[in-house]
């Protein structure tokens, strides 16, 4: 069965290949084979004194390989550029470097053996060693300020007793009350002494060490979950010496990790405004000694998405503002941001950043519509510097040209999105239509590589198609009261934002009403749901990946309940069951005509396979044209090579199968 099915998968791409114009055919254009043997960078660190610069460059598998994700390697470049050194590379996982203060060694994170540990190494090289040995393996570090010790977050082992019930066959679990939290150890790096700082008694999802290194800030919350890490996360202070925890201040919804000022007076994050904003995208600070926070980015229309410190009177962050990211400083008493890097097309895009001592150099992953993230040198103030190339082939690959697209909704509000033009493309013709849908619904698409095994951009266009990607209200990059819009009215007059986006690509006669497709994953697979339901009129084709179709079968086994009811809803589901059914797919489900693939991992607990089992049966039952992909061990998106090519290819050849015309 397995070879049958590859050898209709390759009989439907080359049917495909021969429908496009003898220029597409000529040119070497993306598919899912060379995009999952793609590099890219992933986190960064500078040294102190800014000279070089250590990161994560994130290597497929190999095919020949047994099937799992792929590694991730450490190498170290001067801040010019050029001799880049490996650090850590092989067939494991590397990640998370962090320079020593005195910038003599780095720390990382890797797995040599059960568990994952930190691992420090000479910055001239040799051999790591493991400076931990957490049972449970270490889910993130940070250098002590004098370079002396590192504090760590891991989880709880098993008691003694726990691990012999569970040999005994006594191994059930109480929900919500078996609880194994997330605690800070510190290690001392000289004797090997190892305390847990913390009590067995909250989590600790982030942490800092005051620049005095006599406390840490901590987000924690009273359960180790994931709804807990979303929405119920508070600040702290932690004494080093007693292990004492006082709260900081009040905050309300998401939060991200505090960072201290150099002079340890004040502390810095961005977090929600109140308990219903989908994000942590305003900009706050409060002295260390506690108090009233003061909020540094009110009714800003954007989104703030990591912030720093270059002085102890200047904050640096980074926003999302509609589809570019900006770099901004503002002075810790207020006032107006002042731009440093602004965000344009063509412009390479990063999210965060990571500085050197005297702020004057920072490094950052960057992306273009054109490759993924590479690692970038930068001055404050100067231009951006390339400074790797990891996957030179796409020098000479064919790409669609990338824009921002602007349209109204019926209600009059202005919308944007990226739009994907096709290789090839001629003006006045007209082409078939994918539009992917992001998920979230926090969430955007930026004018940055926008491809992946879930995401097809690029891949789509050259095979003939236009790519959709729009901004609907609730994306991210708009500010609070945008992210809000959907509030009370999931998949109502957000979805029809899209609906709206599509009738100005006819209009405008870009796109072929007849020919319009829909895919996308979890809230994007949501949206691709109703789009072969309540809307099947309007859709030729849809992929959903791991999508809500039910929100009241899902509501009761995914792991985010609070967040999907604080920050989606803004109503508990169960008080409002017209207006929760009225959301759901399933409810239209004697609509559905749209063919539909359905793909989902088997070990999702965001959005349980049975979401995915549910649209499927109904579509059987009202004589649908529908194919349903359950992929093993996968959680919320595929990890696996395979799985990923599988799922691209199946993706893109359904959409050939019922959106191009015969003879075209």
């Amino acid at each position: 069965m397995l070879i049958r099915r590859w050898s209709l998968t390759f009989l439907v791409l080359a049917a495909a290949l021969c429908c496009l114009p003898a220029s597409a055919q000529e040119t070497e254009v993306l598919t899912p084979e060379i995009l999952e043997s793609l590099k890219s960078v992933g986190s960064a660190a500078i040294s102190p004194d800014g000279a070089r610069i250590a990161y994560v460059l994130s290597v497929p598998r190999p095919a020949d390989e047994e099937p799992g994700s792929g590694y991730s390697e450490i190498w170290v470049m001067p801040f010019e550029g050029g001799g880049a050194r490996p650090f850590v590379t092989g067939k494991g996982s590397a990640s998370r470097p962090e320079w020593s203060p005195d910038g003599r060694q780095l720390a990382f994170l890797t797995r040599r053996g059960e568990e994952t540990q930190v691992h420090v190494m000479s910055a001239t090289g040799g051999e790591a060693r493991a400076v931990t040995s957490s049972p449970t393996g270490v889910m993130d570090f940070r250098w002590s300020p004098d370079g002396r010790s590192i504090a760590y977050v891991a989880v709880d082992p098993l008691s003694e007793e726990q691990e012999k019930a569970n040999v005994e066959g006594r191994d059930w679990l109480v929900v919500d009350r078996d609880l194994r939290h997330h605690r800070v150890h510190i290690v001392d790096l000289e004797s090997g002494a190892d305390r847990a700082l913390t009590p067995a008694e909250y989590t600790i999802w982030d942490f800092n060490w005051s620049p005095d290194g006599k406390n840490l800030v901590i987000t924690a919350s009273d359960l180790p979950t994931v709804d807990a890490s979303y929405m119920f996360k508070h600040l702290y202070l932690v004494n080093l010496a007693d292990g004492s925890r006082r709260k900081l201040c009040d905050t309300e919804g998401k939060l991200s990790t505090p960072v201290w000022s150099p002079d340890g007076a004040r502390i810095a994050w961005n977090g929600g405004v109140d308990i219903n904003d989908e994000t942590e995208g305003t900009l706050f600070v409060v002295p260390a000694e506690g108090g009233e926070p003061q909020v540094l980015t009110p009714d800003y229309e954007g989104t703030v998405m990591w912030c720093g410190w270059l002085d102890s009177e200047t904050i640096i962050f980074t926003a999302l503002h509609r589809q570019h990211v900006h770099m901004f400083r503002i002075s810790a008493d207020g006032g107006a941001p002042e731009i440093v890097d602004k965000g344009e097309p063509g412009k390479p895009l990063f999210t965060s950043a990571v500085f050197s001592s005297d702020g004057s150099k920072f490094a950052v992953a960057a992306s273009t519509a054109v490759h993924p993230a590479e690692l970038f040198s930068g001055n404050t103030g100067g231009d951006l510097r390339r400074l790797t190339d990891s996957n030179p082939m796409l020098d000479s690959m064919a790409f669609g040209d990338q824009e921002v697209v602007v349209w109204l909704a019926g209600d009059g509000l202005e919308l944007e999105g990226i739009l994907i033009k096709p290789v090839g493309y001629e003006e006045g013709q007209r082409y078939p239509l994918v539009v992917q849908v992001h998920g979230g619904p926090e969430g955007a698409f930026m004018d940055g590589w926008n491809t992946s095994y879930g995401r097809w951009s690029q891949m789509l266009a050259g095979r003939g198609y236009v790519v959709f990607a729009p901004n609907y209200r609730a994306s991210i990059g708009r500010g609070v009261r945008f992210g809000k819009a959907d509030h009370f009215d999931l998949g109502g007059r957000e979805f029809q934002d899209v609906v709206d986006g599509i009738d100005h690509l006819v209009e405008i006669g870009l796109v072929d009403k007849e020919c319009v497709g829909i895919g996308g994953g979890s809230y994007g697979g949501y949206f691709s749901a109703i789009a072969a339901t309540k809307f099947s009129d309007r859709f030729a084709a849809s992929a959903v990946f791991a999508g809500i179709t039910n929100w009241f079968s899902n509501m009761g086994v995914c792991d985010i309940p609070w967040e999907n009811t604080l920050v989606h809803f803004e109503y508990k589901w169960y008080e409002h069951p017209e207006r929760t059914w009225a959301a759901s797919p399933m409810a239209y489900i004697r609509n559905a005509r749209t063919p539909t693939l359905i793909g989902h991992g088997e070990r999702d607990a965001r959005v349980p396979t049975g979401q995915g089992w549910e649209l499927y049966t109904g579509m059987k039952f009202v004589g649908c044209p529908v194919e349903f992909v359950v992929y093993p061990r996968e959680p919320h998106g595929l990890r696996e090579r395979a799985h990923r090519i599988d799922y691209a290819e199946r993706a893109m050849a359904w959409f050939d199968k019922y959106l191009k015309k015969k003879g075209e």
